[in-house]
């Protein structure tokens, strides 16, 4: 970068710099002149004092230019910061495309399953007729999920024991997986022997892996592939009712199991009313030509009703011990990783454990796992900070620590404390202050019209964790909108101090996001699907 003069400097070049100039050849002066002017003050003693005067002169003089260069190598480094401040993006990147970008990382990768947006061209459940949610539709259905979070976490403090610590049952939900199923991300598995391939949503907020089987009892949702038959799979078998199987379904469904018979049948209700019920079976589960994996237990739902997009089910990654990310363990160390893609109309990845060609980049940054999440399905952290355009925001830890934080693929929007979003977003409309405004929509407040722009200027948001990590987000990851003329502050803030913070999957698009469930941390890394 070359160097621009300051303020200072311009001034020093004009009438000053001459004086610096003088001064600063005066020490050599009087380095050479040394033995005349002792020589001098033999014979007249007032040439001491003029000695004096002319090494404190030089010495100002080095101090005075010593000084300018730092005001120099400051100015200079504070521009360069200034640059990371903001980023320059383009809105039409924001919005929708009907053409999918496959560019990812993910086939360089083993153990590696594509990630595409259940309502994006990548998906192709839905044939290229299924009529997708608007915006609002999409945020409509993402305040339900949240409400069945919060819900579910008040309901955790007011049940506390007395063997549970009443700041843990604040930060968390209650170990119950059965938040709303509006999870917007699907990959692509085989079940059965035969394999056959399913679409699933995946969902680190939930713990049950289950899909819809044939026959249907009462009622199963429209999907695009064929409904799963256990009885075309030699590897299918139902888990025993008097098993302990069967019992370890309540921590990971919130609902007591029940018996058919002698099968072990499951039921998991979300938040939104929507549900699945069946029963609950071990089947092989391929997830790529090498990593296969018998036994597997999983629902076999033969009464469900939900928005899944058209997928056949849903792949739970929570903590608990019918999880996937548990019932792998043995091969995957609970490890785990993803990245979201940019935009509905590009690919991510999702990817199980750290053997070679499958570790984190080199500038991973982990943050422990909030201590108050171990008995829960959901991946706590805590956000000790925020800054927009580099500037920190004063918001006292005590805001974040009082409610907690998750961090969750299945959420859309991130929540924040009343008084950290008010703080966020105060400080965004002064960045964004020469762009027009534009109506709220649904529960985003701050929009703005980017009709008549080809390319805007956004500051960047970073979130800091404990363990000093700090994690940038920028463009497609601070921004959501329907159109042009209304594109949004992808952040809302919560109705009640104590309603723990979460973490969206908008304001995780891009970055590398690594569970170390068995260490108890989740790291993160920029640019991790390019």
């Amino acid at each position: 970068m070359k160097r621009r003069p300051s303020s200072n400097m311009a001034k020093a070049q004009t009438g000053d710099w001459a004086e610096v100039a003088s001064f600063s050849n005066c020490l050599f002066k009087a380095s050479r002149d040394r033995g005349s002017l002792i020589s001098y003050q033999e014979q007249n003693r007032n040439s001491m004092a003029l000695l004096r005067i002319l090494l404190f002169a030089c010495v100002l003089s080095l101090r005075l230019l010593c000084s300018l260069e730092e005001g120099l190598a400051f100015e200079e480094t504070e521009t360069a910061e200034s640059q990371h401040d903001t980023r320059t993006i383009q809105p039409s990147s924001l919005l929708p495309s009907s053409i999918c970008d496959t560019s990812t990382k993910a086939n360089e990768r083993k153990a590696t399953l594509k990630v595409v947006h259940k309502h994006g061209p990548c998906n192709k459940l839905d044939g290229g007729n299924a009529k997708f949610p608007s915006q609002a539709e999409i945020l409509q259905q993402d305040q339900s999920r949240v409400n069945s979070i919060h819900s579910k976490s008040r309901l955790s403090k007011n049940s506390v024991g007395a063997d549970v610590k009443e700041t843990d049952a604040t930060t968390i939900p209650a170990k119950d997986g059965s938040v709303v199923a509006t999870g917007d991300y699907v990959v692509t598995v085989g079940i059965g022997t035969p394999k056959k391939d399913l679409s699933l949503v995946f969902d680190t907020g939930s713990d049950l892996t289950w899909t819809q089987c044939e026959p249907c009892l009462r009622f199963c949702y429209q999907q695009k592939e064929p409904i799963y038959d256990p009885s075309a799979s030699r590897t299918y078998a139902n888990v025993s009712c008097s098993s302990a199987i069967c019992d370890s379904l309540e921590s990971g469904t919130g609902m007591t199991p029940q018996c058919a018979g002698s099968t072990c049948v499951y039921g998991i209700e979300y938040g939104d009313n929507s549900f699945s019920a069946g029963f609950f079976a071990k089947e092989t589960l391929t997830l790529t030509s090498s990593d296969v994996f018998p036994n597997f237990l999983f629902g076999c739902g033969q009464y469900n009703r939900g928005l899944y997009g058209q997928a056949a089910g849903l792949l739970g990654l929570g903590q608990d011990s019918i999880s996937l990310v548990s019932q792998t363990s043995r091969k995957y160390k609970k490890y785990f990783s993803y990245c979201l893609p940019s935009s509905s109309s590009s690919t991510g990845h999702l990817t199980f454990g750290k053997a070679a060609g499958n570790g984190p980049s080199k500038t991973i940054k982990f943050t422990p796992l909030s201590t108050a999440t171990a008995d829960s399905s959901f991946y706590g952290l805590d956000i000790i900070g925020l800054s927009v355009g580099g500037k920190k925001l004063p918001i006292p830890i005590s805001v974040f620590s009082s409610a907690g934080a998750i961090i969750d693929s299945g959420t859309v929007i991130t929540r924040l404390p009343p008084a950290a979003y008010s703080a966020l977003r105060s400080t965004f409309k002064k960045f964004m202050s020469k762009y027009p405004t534009a109506p709220a929509l649904s529960i985003l407040d701050t929009c703005y019209d980017f009709s008549n722009y080809t390319s805007i200027s956004v500051p960047v948001i970073s979130f800091f964790f404990n363990r000093g990590v700090e994690v940038s987000i920028e463009g497609s990851a601070i921004l959501i909108g329907s159109s042009p003329k209304q594109i949004c502050l992808a952040f809302a803030g919560n109705s009640d101090d104590s309603d723990v913070a979460i973490i969206g999957n908008v304001q995780q698009k891009t970055l590398e996001v690594v569970y170390d469930v068995a260490q108890r941390r989740v790291g993160f890394a920029p640019k991790g699907c390019s």
